[in-house]
């Protein structure tokens, strides 16, 4: 404990480390506040909550690719001071302004905006921890960001839920914007120990540099991820994994959101108090097969996993068709949270230890558009058919898939061990 409150004395790092958990926050509660001003125009309509929903992952693959690349260009502190003003007044337009003239295509210029800002603040974020504190204190620092990080997104949707429930849409939206504001100016006041030499550049030269790096970053090094993904058996096979566990995320996204709200007759309260089960259940997995998952077979490990999510995820929609319980809902969410999360670690670790050191960037970065690009499609197929033939349907059929894929990756495996 010692050692955190060092860290946490250290004055520019606790700047950093509170305006994150502020504007992390309301980034949750932003989502609450979308959920509930969707529902007001198109209520019940998952193929409106997918539209909106896709504007938040788009920016993945135009800005992500060169965003890395620019903020090692600027300055750090600067950087991430504008991207949570701009946010701050871009969100703050939404109540005070948009939500009046009563069309969703405003909106969604908004929301793309915000997250394509986003792209550009999180690398930063992640970068300048290093100029703030000692060498020996960046992996306290670290995981300070990364946990406080999470417990406060996963409040920010509990209490969010709530709140915009009582104060509406547009007083979520001002809450938010309000968070990126403060947020903003205490990364102003903070003071890197490391002077940056750089070179102010011309809008022209900025955009120049930006097609350069889409042409360079981008397609060569996704070219060479391929090539060496090509080579790698068990590396696919991760991939694989990712791929369809991304794809069964953004097919149940929004059709779940839809189901909650239409059988516990809530438009945010129960959601965000199931998310924050299911974070719960994220949390303590990934702590508690961290702990003992090394003397599991990884890939069985995965499999068994991928059933229990099917088993939960259905047992989960057909108890809540019968009966709408919280509590009961809730156990459940924090349990398809525990089977979810070692997925997750093993994928990501069987990925780390079978990539070289040069090439781990641009295979994570091409994970990263192959998930995304998962994610978006299944929820741009599964939206407009939930809006034709219910959400249950689709939630059951995603449950009743992962099964049968649970149990063909068991049935191969020990197939393998009998044949060695």
């Amino acid at each position: 404990m010692g050692r955190f409150r060092n860290v946490l004395g250290n004055r520019n790092f606790s700047l950093l480390w509170i305006g994150q958990i502020i504007s992390q926050f309301g980034d949750r509660l932003n989502q609450m506040a979308l959920i509930a001003l969707i529902y007001r125009f198109a209520p019940g309509s998952t193929t409106q909550m997918a539209k909106v929903m896709s504007f938040t992952i788009i920016p993945v693959f135009l800005i992500g690719p060169i965003a890395g690349v620019y903020v090692d260009r600027w300055d750090r502190r600067r950087t991430m001071v504008v991207c949570d003003i701009l946010r701050g007044i871009l969100i703050l337009f939404i109540p005070f302004y948009f939500i009046k003239l009563g069309s969703m295509l405003p909106i969604y210029v908004i929301v793309f905006l915000a997250f394509s800002i986003a792209r550009f603040h999180v690398p930063a974020k992640m970068s300048i921890i290093p100029d703030l504190v000692k060498t020996d204190d960046l992996l306290l620092a670290n995981s300070l960001v990364n946990t406080t990080g999470m417990v406060a997104a996963m409040f920010g949707l509990g209490l969010g839920g709530i709140l915009v429930g009582i104060v509406g849409a547009e007083g979520g939206f001002i809450i938010d914007g309000v968070s990126f504001l403060i947020s903003g100016i205490l990364i102003f006041f903070l003071s890197t120990r490391v002077i940056r030499n750089l070179k102010r550049e011309r809008l022209i030269d900025v955009g120049k540099g930006i097609a350069e790096v889409i042409r360079k970053s981008a397609f060569e090094e996704m070219k060479d991820a391929v090539v060496f993904l090509s080579k790698q058996k068990q590396l696919r096979s991760c991939l694989g994994i990712l791929f369809l566990l991304w794809a069964s995320l953004g097919a149940i996204y929004v059709v779940s959101i839809i189901f909650v709200q239409q059988a516990f007759s809530s438009v945010t309260k129960e959601i965000g108090l199931l998310v924050v089960g299911l974070g719960l259940g994220l949390f303590a997995g990934s702590l508690f097969y961290g702990r003992l998952g090394k003397k599991r077979d990884g890939f069985r490990t995965i499999f068994s996993c991928i059933f229990a999510c099917g088993v939960v995820l259905s047992i989960f929609v057909l108890a809540v068709i019968k009966a709408p319980n919280l509590l009961i809902a809730l156990v459940l969410a924090f349990i398809l949270g525990l089977v979810v999360s070692p997925v997750m670690v093993i994928s990501n670790t069987l990925v780390q230890e079978l990539t070289e050191s040069t090439m781990r960037g641009k295979i994570f970065s091409s994970i990263e558009i192959v998930v995304h690009f998962a994610f978006l499609v299944a929820m741009l197929i599964s939206a407009p058919l939930a809006d034709r033939i219910g959400p249950v349907k689709i939630l059951l059929f995603v449950s009743s898939s992962l099964v049968l894929i649970g149990l063909a990756g068991l049935i191969g495996q020990y197939g393998k061990i009998r044949r060695t």
